[in-house]
């Protein structure tokens, strides 16, 4: 069944996430503390059965300089400096198999997946730890460090995911230029937390995105992770305000306000685990050119295949416009 508003309510709708005064420079300080360490970027070949793709297991230094694992995969016979999309997976995952998902090297980009630390165990499996920090959680990672801004388990993750941009830039055989960011639900967060971060991305696009405009999602969703939160706080009852205040920090719709590429979002109106408003809330603030397609009768699986062409479609008409 539909699970929110209405759709022309939907395309009205304001989030009321604030970013706190001091966002712009958390991040800034943020970013340029993991860039004082060098990228210290590692390649190994992987042996495959693929005849016209090369695929390497890659690392980089993330937050703190810890390292972070990736896919790379790349189409065998280019000639000239690829156009790269960077993926970031949805929750629990992690980077998977060597093998998985060629859709992007076949399409001539390269591709690079980052592993996400400190997940990796439910669907793709990966093999990135994270970093021990003080305080309680409940269970996924959605509350590791909630009470305190500087120690949230996000705050590490999107550095790590802004360094996976980093790293793929400075690749010889990529052109720096024409790097674009991708993701699914959580996946689809961090890519908007990236375009905001990294403003000169040349595209982005996020699909049934989750952490979006936060004071409603906590609100209006009994499923996980966004309920890893509530159950949080039905414990933890003095720690809302410290824990709106953390959120505020990793909101994509904070970020989505600072973003300029052009972006590519879709929304399922029957999505209980990412409500629609919600990712309204990112899409309406969006501060770069944007278009979403909206699933009517779809949960949080969203548009699929769907939702790929239409990647598809978008990173290749911004490429093709920048006339390289």
């Amino acid at each position: 069944m539909f699970t929110d508003m209405p759709l022309p309510e939907l395309q009205e709708y304001r989030s009321t996430q604030v970013a706190p005064h001091d966002f712009d420079e958390f991040w800034r300080r943020t970013l340029a503390a993991a860039r004082a360490v060098p990228l210290d970027f590692e390649s190994d070949p992987v042996e495959s059965p693929f005849d016209t793709i090369d695929v390497f297991d890659v690392s980089f230094r993330g937050w703190d300089g810890e390292r972070i694992s990736a896919w790379l995969r790349l189409p065998r016979t280019a000639s000239t400096p690829l156009p790269a999309v960077v993926q970031y997976v949805g929750y629990s995952g992690g980077r998977g198999a060597a093998i998985d998902d060629l859709f992007w090297a076949s399409s001539g980009f390269a591709h690079l997946v980052m592993d996400t630390r400190g997940q990796g165990s439910g669907g793709s499996p990966g093999q990135t730890g994270d970093s021990g920090i003080p305080g309680p959680a409940n269970g996924g990672v959605m509350t590791r460090g909630i009470e305190h801004h500087e120690h949230y388990y996000y705050r590490r993750l999107y550095t790590d995911a802004a360094r996976a941009v980093d790293a793929v830039r400075a690749h010889p055989r990529i052109d720096e230029t024409r790097v674009s960011v991708l993701g699914t639900s959580q996946g689809g967060g961090i890519a908007l937390a990236v375009a905001g971060l990294i403003p000169d991305v040349a595209a982005v696009a996020a699909f049934v995105p989750f952490l979006c405009d936060f004071p409603r999602a906590l609100r209006m969703t009994d499923n996980d992770p966004y309920k890893e939160i509530g159950r949080y706080l039905a414990t933890h009852r003095q720690a809302i305000p410290a824990v709106m205040r953390t959120l505020s920090y990793i909101d994509a719709v904070n970020f989505a306000r600072r973003a300029s590429a052009p972006a590519q979002f879709s929304v399922a109106l029957m999505d209980a685990t990412c409500p629609p408003s919600t990712v309204f809330g990112a899409f309406n603030d969006y501060a770069g050119p944007k278009r979403i397609s909206v699933w009517e009768f779809n949960g949080h699986e969203g548009g699929g295949a769907d939702d790929l062409l239409s990647a598809w479609r978008h990173f290749t008409a911004v490429d093709g416009a920048t006339g390289r």
